[in-house]
């Protein structure tokens, strides 16, 4: 049985301050990191049981090869049943390879700060989203979103603000989650103080975000599901 997990690294930093890549290490999962910013992508997908697609400041829509490409390995990865899971930009590529370009849109205005989502009936069924609750918490921060009325998308989570935080592709072993269940109380303060400037230029008092950050421990259900299931 495989137990190798592709990572692609979308952002600036090969890792986050979140170390997901531990994380699901500590899972039991044999993690490649993939730097898929700087261009770098398996040559094959055999092998992998499973993919997981991390955010970037870039936008799922923009004309970019690295972007571009992850598409088309999302789109193969779909057709050959490799469960994945994407968070905030991976969420939007996810939905904007699988269900159209479109699907994904610039924001008027940034979500931000940690949120009270509530959770759809349809979650308590998911075997990923299953042991969130009716009403789920993490942080959120985006300036883009991904279009909630798709009919391959199940939404699973939303917000006051955004109708889309977390769906299913179908009946897919396809999750993206808008927000950032992956970082922990203390990995907050040091996020939130390197992103203070754009932060701040998107709406958010960084001194209060760093006083109310939470541990989101149900929210990392879905992370931990999510490698369970790679694994079986």
């Amino acid at each position: 049985m495989s137990r190798k997990l592709l990572f692609l690294s979308n952002g600036p930093k090969r890792v986050s301050v979140a170390r997901l890549d531990e994380r699901f290490a500590a899972e039991g999962l044999e993690v490649d990191v993939r730097w898929a910013f700087q261009g770098e992508f398996p040559d094959s997908l055999d092998g992998y049981a499973g993919i997981f697609l991390s955010g970037s400041p870039h936008g799922a829509y923009e004309d970019v090869p690295f972007i571009n490409r992850e598409h088309e390995l999302i789109r193969e990865a779909d057709g050959l049943g490799i469960p994945m899971l994407g968070i905030c930009f991976g969420h939007q590529i996810l939905a904007s390879a699988l269900c159209g370009r479109d699907q994904v849109f610039r924001r008027a205005n940034c979500e931000v700060g940690y949120k009270w989502l509530d959770v759809a009936p349809a979650a308590a069924r998911d075997p990923v989203a299953a042991e969130m609750g009716d009403r789920v918490h993490m942080f959120v921060w985006h300036n883009d979103e991904v279009r909630a009325g798709h009919p391959d998308m199940q939404v699973l989570a939303t917000s006051d603000l955004c109708p889309n935080q977390i769906f299913r592709f179908r009946d897919h072993k396809v999750w993206g989650i808008q927000g950032h269940p992956e970082v922990t109380r203390e990995q907050a303060q040091l996020w939130f103080e390197d992103s203070r400037p754009r932060l701040e230029k998107d709406g958010a008092v960084v001194d209060e975000l760093k006083q109310s950050a939470s541990e989101a421990l149900p929210a990392k259900t879905m992370i931990h599901n999510f490698a369970r299931l790679c694994l079986q």
